[in-house]
């Protein structure tokens, strides 16, 4: 079941809000979220109800060697304890492996070594990556002591609560549970219902209107490159930035419906999502895309191998494993792991060059005006061109976007639009700029003009509008993923936009029921989050 979809929100939401409220009213807490537990059930079994044993087998697993885990940290004994956990990941880990990577595996097989086998055809479980990771957290939380669960039905809400389950945010059992046992946790709220209906709106209307709105302009292009059409580079470029403001937007999209639909039961989740195309670095790119992968890579991943206790070298090693690994979690292919490892020498990069400017005495100069655009610039680039792997359905097709993004194959406008540009035609002419009754990815000149004007208008929205959480400021929207947040790329928000925040107004009631009606009349053609399929 997809949050941007009539059954969801007409349905399952209100039907599973006034349940859970309903019934601990009357009949208490555990009532309640048992309740909860079993919609979520639900959500999760719309999809397919065959692997609803899949999820329950590992929850059952993991609860009983949590509870072990907790017991064994309690007493001291340190040996059995890191075996058991040990034991623990690997299970998960095998099974997150079977799922998602054993064709992929028989597929490179096959092709280094000239075998035949045949490939599996496994089904990706929904959400697999994501309950699997919240369950490896909560692992080795417990080893530490700071996690432990006595009721089954608590920890398989904790895993299954249906805000996060699909695509996140990665959450850990310390940040959830304790707010289902709030005194106050089975009183609806109007505060929070206010709230949660106004971020819900929001994310609605950036997935259902400008990720989707977008995303016919971007994927033309990608699958024009995938069939070895030679782009030229104002559609490569167009292609490759509509993607990236269709991304940004489908997952800022489902982080805000996440968070709205949880605080309508009065849950705070952690922020995942804060304005990274805003960033001036790629290290602080990963401090707002998602935010919560990015930490359970940082203290599950990189900080056990050794984080930067070891010196420079191995730092940077353990940077490039970390993200090597993050890209191929997203996915089971080249692509994937071409897309974390180009992110990990970015990373490095920037370590090095933050190492060497300031030994050369420049932090100082680190906040002006030029430094900082010049920074944006760079970051944003990378980030662009690091999309192209992420997106593109093969090495080949990655390398035909590329080519065209460089100016490989030349640059070309549509042939309607050149002969209506009158004297600029020719001066264009002039500089090489070709004309083309077609670039094997856009039909003409609307598409063209369309897709750039898309580009954009959304470009303007996520670099100077405020983000959700700087609307709903008021009204603490999400939990600190970070304690201490990253600097701004553009400060300019809040002094042209702070009449924007969001408050307890006529005015707002009416703005909310406005982008939720719009949200609601765009949903004729429901697509999935681009996030679902990791």
């Amino acid at each position: 079941m997809l949050f941007n979809s009539y059954e969801f929100i007409l349905v399952f939401l209100p039907v599973s809000l006034a349940g859970f409220f309903t019934i601990g009213k009357l009949i208490g807490r555990e009532a309640a979220i048992l309740w909860l537990f079993l919609a979520s059930l639900f959500f999760y079994a719309w999809w397919d109800p065959a692997y609803l044993v899949l999820l329950m087998g590992s929850i059952a697993f993991n609860f009983v060697l949590g509870r072990y885990l907790f017991r064994l940290g309690n007493t001291g004994r340190q040996k059995a304890a890191s075996s058991a956990l040990g034991l623990g990941i690997f299970v998960n880990l095998a099974l997150l492996g079977y799922y998602k990577y054993t064709d992929f595996f028989i597929r490179n097989v096959n092709s280094i070594f000239g075998t035949d086998i045949f490939l599996v055809k496994i089904v990706l479980p929904l959400a697999i990556s994501f309950f699997t990771f919240n369950q490896i957290a909560y692992l080795v939380d417990a080893r530490k002591g700071i996690a432990g669960e006595g009721r089954f039905s608590h920890y398989a809400l904790f895993v299954t609560f249906f805000p996060h389950l699909i695509a996140g945010p990665i959450v850990h059992h310390a940040e959830l549970m304790p707010q289902f046992r709030r005194r106050d946790a089975l009183v609806s709220s109007k505060d929070d219902l206010a709230v949660g209906i106004a971020i819900f709106a929001i994310g609605l209307i950036k997935k259902a209107v400008l990720a989707d709105g977008i995303a016919v302009y971007a994927a033309p292009v990608f699958t024009a490159a995938a069939h070895g059409g030679h782009l030229t580079l104002f559609t490569a470029w167009g292609g490759a930035l509509a993607y990236t403001m269709q991304l940004y937007f489908d997952f800022s999209g489902y982080s805000d419906m996440a968070i709205g639909a949880a605080r309508l039961f009065g849950i705070h989740l952690p922020l995942n999502f804060n304005s990274p195309y805003k960033s001036t670095s790629i290290t602080e790119f990963w401090r707002r895309w998602h935010i919560t992968l990015s930490r359970f890579l940082r203290d599950y991943l990189y900080i056990p191998l050794g984080g930067n206790r070891k010196g420079k070298l191995r730092r940077y090693l353990n940077l490039f494993i970390t993200m090597l690994l993050g890209g191929l979690w997203h996915g089971a292919g080249w692509t994937f792991m071409l897309w974390g490892g180009l992110h990990g020498v970015y990373l490095i990069i920037n370590h090095g060059w933050r190492f060497i400017y300031t030994q050369l005495g420049y932090e100082s100069r680190r906040f002006e005006p030029l430094t900082k655009a010049l920074s944006w610039l760079i970051t944003f680039v990378a980030v662009v061109i690091g999309w192209v792997f992420f997106r593109a359905e093969s090495l080949p097709a990655s390398i035909a976007m590329l080519e065209g993004m460089f100016g490989f194959n030349g640059i070309a406008i549509p042939n309607a639009l050149m002969t209506r540009l009158g004297p600029v035609g020719g001066w264009l002419h002039v500089l090489g700029v070709r004309s083309s009754l077609a670039d094997g990815a856009v039909s003409g000149g609307s598409d063209f003009i369309l897709t750039w004007l898309w580009v954009g208008f959304l470009f303007a929205i996520a670099m100077v509008m405020p983000n959700t959480q700087e609307i709903m400021a008021r009204h603490h929207p999400a939990l600190d993923t970070y304690k201490s947040k990253p600097r701004d790329a553009v400060l300019l928000s809040d002094a042209l936009f702070g009449r924007l925040r969001w408050a307890y107004s006529r005015r707002w009631a009416v703005v909310t029921a406005a982008i939720s009606a719009a949200g609601l009349l765009s949903l004729s053609h429901v697509s999935e989050f681009l996030y679902f399929q990791f």
